[in-house]
C-alpha cells in the first residue's frame, strides 16, 4: 500500500483554489460572544462582528464566483427555546449582507421571537 503525502493540490491554472469540486472551500468555527475568536477554520482569514447576531465570514482566498452553498450552526448556553436558533446565510433581501466571491455575510436569531442574539459557538462551511 502506497500513502500520498502532500502540503497542498492546487487547481490546472495553479492558483490557489482547492481543485476537488464539491468539498469545502471554506470554513470556521469560532466564538461568537464578547470579542469574536477564530477557534479553527480553514481559507478564512477573519470575523468581523457587525453587532448583535450579526457576522462577516472573510475568506483567505477568494472562491470562483459567488455561487456556492453555505451552511452554519450554533451552540447555545440554556435549554428549551432559549437554545433554538436561527441562521441566515447571505441574507436574501440584502438587509445583512449578502454571498460574494470574498465573503459571505449572517444572521442568528432566536427562533422563539426572531429576535438578533450571539449563540456561544458559530459555524460555518462553504461548498462550491
Amino acid at each position: 500500500m502506497s500513502t500520498l503525502r502532500v502540503n497542498a493540490i492546487t487547481n490546472q491554472a495553479g492558483t490557489t483554489q482547492p481543485a476537488i469540486d464539491g468539498t469545502a472551500k471554506a470554513w470556521v468555527n469560532f466564538n461568537a460572544t464578547g470579542t469574536v475568536a477564530i477557534q479553527a477554520s480553514f481559507n478564512v482569514s477573519s470575523i468581523t462582528d457587525l453587532g448583535t447576531g450579526l457576522y462577516n465570514v472573510n475568506f483567505a482566498t477568494a472562491l470562483v464566483d459567488a455561487n456556492y452553498s453555505a451552511v452554519g450552526t450554533v451552540s447555545v448556553k440554556g435549554s428549551g427555546n432559549s437554545a433554538r436558533h436561527n441562521v441566515t446565510l447571505g441574507d436574501p433581501d440584502g438587509t445583512y449582507g449578502s454571498y460574494t466571491t470574498t465573503a459571505i455575510n449572517f444572521r442568528c436569531d432566536n427562533a422563539q421571537n426572531y429576535v438578533a442574539s450571539d449563540p456561544l459557538v458559530m459555524s460555518v462551511a462553504v461548498f462550491r
